[in-house]
């Protein structure tokens, strides 16, 4: 971002976020983070999971979202600041909630990164031993070799020192990326359904071979819910957009809708072109590979003869990945920002650059992005942990959500969402489902990874290292409970668990802890006088009154000046 310096009490200058993202550019942000390693492999994994009603987990999954981003849609207008899915919890249930949440949000979004580039370097392996491949868990992952990993490093390097250069390169850059990435998809689209349509494969092996627990499970596990969760770069990013009354709840719901078409239409078109001798040869759709490639989508173009798509996409798997990598190394540094700010976080990690970026954040989030590469060192095993973690963060916006339309029902809402409490509560149980669908071989990490946050806390407090003393420990009180209660049931399911709890009695049990936990979270929530407080005294973004202006309408592309 471009900062312009404002002044402190002393009179020195001191920079701070500057509103350089116009209407289009926010769009894009969370457009140009929805599309893309998800869309290079989740077409084929969702395949292996659910047959051709594949297409279904991709509709279930985007009214899913949509359900939850609508509530934020409505609280990114009512707070526009940077970070907005970690300071929001802040507002409605205090420090302690701030603090949890903001841990499970910025775990989530430090994953990605590295996600994005395991994806790139694996589609380049084709040309270069970057990766290697065995199995684990019945399924061929492929993991780094020592180039591969110095080569991820790189990447993650780079996304860093975009980012530092400032938001409105940042802006423009992904808007010239994101334009090729759809450009891309129609190609892929069109040149396959022209090309290769053999309408028997949606039933020759079954449209539902593993009948409605495939199609859930694909939802949570073959990158879908993953490929729709960067729509939050409309709320991350909402301090440094003019006019955010105007510009958040497009660039939330247009950047669901947008790739939504694209996806559905996408996993058609994969189905469609998959060679009926290759399906054969295969036995069924969940054993459907392609030997000797390292991308389904270029596997296919290069059987079809399509020499030309293949080397599009084997390029595509650079740039898709790394503009999705690029946004989130931009988001993720945000909420290291935004959590400093809250006073649940050390307030050296909201330290400024002259140009306005939270360059200690960045330099965090690279740190840990290079330790998650170890444990977890393939795609197929990031993207599980970074949807249960991505839904977990969001999960506390509905019940934010219903709260503060109790507490602050007379603030202004420039978007105001109808039906009451039944958006919300039907997002927050959508949450829940998607981290029961996503299995407990995946929770059990994840869980283990929020244990280690609440430990951290307990660091943090001891040695003075959080500037809000004040926890609200019992309007929190609903988080830790909610955590414990679906630890259990994921435990006890047939996602990978003990098989007490099965598809059908999953919805059930679900819905009622849903209903606990909603009625519970408002009923501790923190009252008016102290939600009041809180806003009034955490630190905001600073900008200069000309930026938080309302901006006209810019080109489609371009950022505003």
């Amino acid at each position: 971002m471009t900062a312009t310096d404002v002044h402190d009490t002393r009179g020195q200058q001191r920079p701070h976020l500057r509103r350089d993202i116009g209407k289009v550019g926010l769009l894009f942000a969370g457009v140009g983070s929805i599309i893309g390693s998800g869309w290079l492999f989740g077409a084929m994994d969702a395949a292996q999971l659910a047959g051709p009603a594949a297409i279904f987990s991709w509709l279930i999954a985007a009214v899913m979202i949509m359900l939850i981003g609508l509530t934020y849609a409505e609280l990114g207008t009512m707070f526009p600041v940077s970070g907005g899915v970690v300071r929001l919890p802040h507002y409605a249930f205090g420090g302690f909630t701030s603090y949890l949440m903001g841990w499970i949000t910025w775990l989530s979004c430090a994953v990605v990164a590295p996600v994005e580039v395991e994806g790139a370097v694996q589609y380049a392996t084709k040309y270069f031993p970057l990766t290697t491949s065995h199995v684990a868990g019945g399924e061929t992952v492929h993991t780094l070799t020592g180039a591969g990993f110095a080569v991820s490093v790189v990447l993650l390097a780079a996304f860093c020192v975009i980012n530092v250069v400032g938001v409105r390169f940042f802006a423009r850059l992904n808007n010239v990326l994101v334009w090729w990435k759809l450009a891309i998809i129609a190609i892929v689209v069109v040149s396959l359904l022209v090309t290769a349509f053999h309408g028997a494969n949606f039933t020759s092996h079954g449209f539902a071979p593993s009948g409605f627990h495939g199609v859930f499970t694909a939802i949570a596990t073959a990158g879908i819910t993953f490929s729709f969760l960067g729509f939050r770069q409309g709320i991350e990013l909402a301090g440094e957009t003019k006019n955010p009354k105007r510009n958040v709840p497009f660039a939330v719901i247009g950047s669901v809708l947008l790739t939504a078409v694209g996806y559905i239409v996408l996993q058609i078109a994969f189905i469609a072109a998959v060679p009926t001798a290759t399906l054969a040869r295969s036995g069924s759709w969940s054993a459907l590979n392609f030997a000797g490639d390292f991308g389904p989508l270029a596997a296919i173009a290069t059987i079809l003869g399509l020499t030309w798509l293949a080397v599009l996409l084997y390029l595509d798997a650079i740039v898709s990945p790394g503009d999705t990598g690029l946004v989130y190394t931009a988001v993720t540094s945000r909420l290291g920002y935004a959590m400093a700010r809250n006073g649940n976080a050390p307030n050296g990690v909201a330290r400024l650059s002259r140009s306005g970026v939270p360059w200690v954040s960045t330099a965090v989030s690279f740190v840990v992005g290079l330790v998650i590469f170890l444990p977890f060192p393939s795609w197929q095993q990031l993207v599980g942990l970074v949807t249960g973690a991505t839904v977990l963060s969001f999960g506390s916006g509905p019940l934010v959500f219903a709260a503060l339309r109790r507490e602050l029902g007379d603030r202004p809402r420039p978007f105001r969402l109808p039906g009451g409490d039944l958006i919300p509560f039907l997002g927050f149980y959508s949450s829940n489902l998607i981290v029961f669908w996503a299995g407990w071989d995946t929770n059990w990490k994840l869980f283990v990874a929020i244990l280690i946050g609440l430990a951290l806390l307990g660091v943090f407090a001891a040695t003075g290292g959080l500037r809000d003393r004040r926890m609200d420990w019992r309007a929190g009180a609903w988080a830790p409970l909610w955590l414990a209660g679906l630890a259990l049931i994921s435990y006890l399911s047939s996602y990978g668990g003990t098989g007490i709890i099965g598809l059908g009695w999953g919805f059930l049990v679900n819905l009622g802890w849903s209903g606990v936990i909603y009625a519970l979270a408002l009923r501790l929530r923190l009252p008016r006088a102290r939600v009041t407080d809180i806003i009034e005294t955490t630190p905001h973004d600073e900008v200069d009154e000309a930026d938080a202006q309302p901006a006209g309408d810019e080109p489609a592309g371009a950022t505003a000046p």
